[in-house]
């Protein structure tokens, strides 16, 4: 034991410089606008109705969205078809979309004027309203529902091939291997995806705000927005904010807490053989889920994509040019949170019990704070010293980097303690440490996730409308931001073809860095 002391404590020194950075970004930014506000507000009951609508609604679309996905990833991970790898990037697509732009597929296809009203008016039934807790709810299935299952299809490829092979050998049936590999599995990861999702839909804002349906429809986040927006009361919004985070951090806490290893123990890497799920009832059972999942999440796609692409040459030149910094922004936002979101993940693999629930806890803040209170936070501690409209392309890079870094490190976290686990004492007894120890044993197996996950925080920073509205000017507007201008203007058909080409541009930045990340990839 005392042979590992030293590597373990320089692995926690490097890990706990982000969680620093971390805790300056989030309650750094939530003290300057307390220390901004003359007074603290007081809540209101309009103001505890939200807090309670927002546990609700948060509970449901958790609750949904992960167990949903597990027949979805369950299929996924058992079945090999042409045309796989080419599913669970599609599948992904809606989390990476702008929420606004996911939104209007979602009208297209669910809305008053939608496609399942018009069908439901042809057979002389009623129409179906989207506003209200049932469409937040939707909203929020919709664009968590992929996250969730590629997670979970990353979680059932660490289960090795061995054991599966062990499970045939044994003449287990698909109940044994379900009891005995992969709800010890399911306990291990469900916990930590639920507690991601939870903490986006606590957070959650344009979804509120475009489908929550009133004042009984209202969330925390909508809450804070209308403290900012339309009273100026900044005491009240960093109240608002300051619950938020105690609630996303009790959240946390629960998670981890009945998180439990599933310690299947090491494997040679070899591909997966499912021969428990061969049966014909399996098959049709698997693609039927994925014919049906596919639909749900693809139609609003499909529909966003034809009404755009005939405005999409016609674009002008300032759409362009947004798009162009998006791009940077977008690259340089993955890399910083890869850089950050690396060192976290070995150090709390690495770590002792205690500080690594400490080092995870402290990971998950920049999902319990509010987006809203970080831009007005960065915005009142930069004013006095520059301009932040010249800052706003950094700035942005940087606040999208922190809060796609819960993301990243859930995806990183689970390989890197099966790293570690599984060959860290081998390394230590070879005295395999620093940049060899990651060149040899860590880069080698943490390629997958590591691809996954940046691609996921380029594609959410190619999407996000958030600390660049506070700070851009029309010279440093993103497209996101230049989509909203236009949206504002009632130019339709240019919004439209906008959206088609952030869609397309969120979805060809993601597969290009995730390429290679999906299963078997390259076999």
């Amino acid at each position: 034991m005392a042979g590992r002391a030293q590597p373990v404590s320089r692995t926690l020194a490097v890990g706990g410089a982000p969680a620093a950075l971390l805790l300056l970004l989030t309650l750094g930014t939530l003290g300057a606008v307390f220390l901004r506000a003359r007074a603290m507000g007081s809540l209101g009951p309009a103001d505890w109705a939200a807090v309670r609508f927002t546990l609700w609604q948060a509970l449901l679309s958790a609750s949904l969205s992960t167990l949903l996905a597990v027949p979805v990833a369950r299929a996924l991970a058992r079945r090999s078809f042409p045309g796989r790898g080419l599913l669970i990037a599609l599948l992904g697509a809606p989390f990476i979309l702008p929420v606004i732009v996911a939104v209007m597929g979602l009208l297209a296809v669910f809305g008053r004027a939608g496609v399942l009203n018009a069908g439901l008016g042809a057979l002389g039934l009623p129409a179906v309203s989207i506003y209200g807790l049932q469409g937040v709810v939707l909203a929020h299935v919709f664009f968590n529902l992929p996250l969730a299952t590629r997670l979970l299809v990353q979680a059932w490829l660490d289960i090795p091939a061995e054991r599966f092979r062990l499970a045939a050998s044994l003449g287990m049936g698909p109940s044994e291997v379900a009891r005995f590999l992969e709800r010890p599995m399911l306990r291990s990861a469900l916990p930590g995806i639920f507690l991601a999702i939870f903490l986006i839909c606590l957070t959650s804002f344009a979804v509120a705000l475009t489908l929550g349906g009133g004042p009984r429809a209202t969330t925390v986040e909508l809450a804070i927005y209308q403290a900012f927006r339309f009273d100026f009361d900044l005491g009240r919004a960093a109240m608002l904010g300051l619950l938020q985070v105690a609630l996303c951090l009790a959240a946390s806490v629960v998670a981890i807490g009945v998180a439990a290893p599933s310690a299947f123990g090491a494997g040679l890497d070899r591909r997966v053989a499912r021969w428990d799920a061969s049966s014909r009832w399996l098959k049709a059972q698997d693609a039927t889920i994925l014919l049906l999942t596919a639909g749900f999440l693809l139609l609003p796609l499909a529909m966003i994509t034809l009404r755009g692409l005939p405005a999409l040459p016609g674009l002008p030149g300032p759409v362009w040019a947004a798009s162009l910094r998006s791009l940077l922004v977008a690259l340089a936002s993955a890399t910083l949170t890869l850089l950050l979101a690396l060192p976290m993940a070995l150090a709390i693999a690495r770590a002792r019990p205690a500080p690594a629930r400490t080092l995870e806890a402290l990971a998950m803040l920049p999902l319990a704070t509010s987006p809203l209170v970080l831009g007005t936070g960065l915005f009142l501690l930069l004013r006095p010293y520059a301009d932040p409209a010249t800052l706003a392309l950094p700035v942005t890079a940087a606040a999208n980097a922190t809060l796609a870094l819960p993301f990243a490190l859930r995806i990183l976290l689970p390989a890197a303690r099966t790293c570690e686990a599984d060959f860290g004492r081998l390394a230590d007894s070879l005295d395999l440490r620093g940049l060899a120890r990651l060149r040899l044993l860590t880069l080698p197996r943490l390629t997958r996730p590591l691809r996954f996950a940046g691609g996921l925080a380029a594609a959410l920073s190619m999407g996000d409308l958030g600390v660049i509205a506070l700070f851009a000017d029309p010279e440093t507007a993103t497209l996101p931001l230049q989509l909203y201008r236009l949206m504002a203007a009632y130019r339709m058909a240019d919004a439209a073809g906008a959206a088609v080409l952030l869609l397309g541009l969120s979805f060809a930045l993601f597969w290009i860095i995730d390429r290679g990340g999906h299963p078997n990839a390259g076999s």
